[in-house]
């Protein structure tokens, strides 16, 4: 895990993103690359709801603030980032080279296809890291979704509360799924540099909670990573508020877990532990589909 992929929109939600970075790149002597994707003001209204019947005047008003707009944004961006490495000591180097310390580099695409260029560069990074919904004009609502589904990669979601280490406690939410397994092996280089690792799963009244969580355990005993098991019981809570009240408990940084163990509609209408996490996490989490 030496490529990390960081999604900058030179909007508030920035710095929480930039320090989330450095928290998972600093244990793995990793590479940033912060990724600012910019489009024309043509392709965002082309976004914009009734933009058929734009015309006139009123268009060409809109497109120079737009693309004002676009253009401070770049701006920010480029200079929070800047800042920031300045004053972390992160050396910027457009070839990353082997280094005990934190590298970064800035990449500015213009005029693409934002999901399309997202989800390209995110298939070429070992790590991407990107912040919850947001409103912006260039990337579509449910982008952080669409990432997290299609890019193949773990995605590492900031949390309402960014932390300055990402590997004093892990909190591993286990259930017997695909996506679960992919999400412990995906944040395994993670695991080998925790302090304390959590192994969690809300009991689901088969019995079989503890016996898995033995498996993943011997597992990663056999990667040098040492874990303790917790066998939640939900007290009539949902699987989300168990797991939620868990990584309190223990004052997690990170919480690692699959995505859309069931498919991402029915999430959306009957409810599920990714769609919670995702609308409303307090902690940085790591997920996989």
């Amino acid at each position: 895990m030496k490529s990390i992929l960081v999604f900058v929109s030179g909007q508030s939600l920035d710095h929480g993103i930039l320090k989330t970075a450095f928290a998972a790149a600093r244990p793995l002597s990793a590479h940033i690359r912060f990724l600012h994707i910019r489009m024309s003001a043509t392709q965002i209204v082309t976004r914009m709801p009734h933009s058929a019947y734009a015309s006139g005047h009123a268009l060409v008003e809109t497109l120079g603030q737009l693309d004002n707009e676009t253009k401070k944004c770049s701006m920010t961006a480029a200079q929070e980032v800047r800042e920031f490495c300045a004053d972390s000591m992160i050396e910027i180097c457009e070839n990353p080279v082997a280094t005990s310390n934190v590298t970064a580099s800035w990449h500015e695409e213009q005029d693409s296809d934002a999901l399309e260029r997202s989800m390209f560069h995110a298939r070429h990074n070992d790590l991407i890291v990107a912040t919850r919904r947001h409103k912006t004009s260039i990337l579509p609502y449910d982008f952080l979704e669409l990432l997290v589904i299609g890019c193949g990669r773990p995605v590492l979601v900031v949390g309402s509360n960014p932390v300055e280490t990402l590997t004093s406690t892990i909190l591993v939410c286990w259930r017997e799924t695909p996506e679960a397994a992919r999400a412990v092996s995906a944040a395994m280089p993670l695991l080998k540099r925790a302090r304390r690792v959590i192994l969690a799963s809300v009991d689901e009244k088969n019995g079989s909670a503890k016996s898995a969580l033995s498996e993943v355990v011997r597992q990663l005993a056999l990667n040098d990573v040492g874990a303790e098991i917790q066998v939640i019981v939900p007290e009539k809570r949902r699987t989300e508020e168990a797991l939620t009240a868990a990584a309190r408990d223990c004052d997690a940084n990170l919480i690692v877990m699959g995505a859309y163990g069931h498919s991402r509609a029915r999430e959306l209408i009957f409810g599920g532990c990714t769609q919670a996490f995702i609308d409303a996490a307090e902690k940085p989490i790591l997920f996989m589909h």
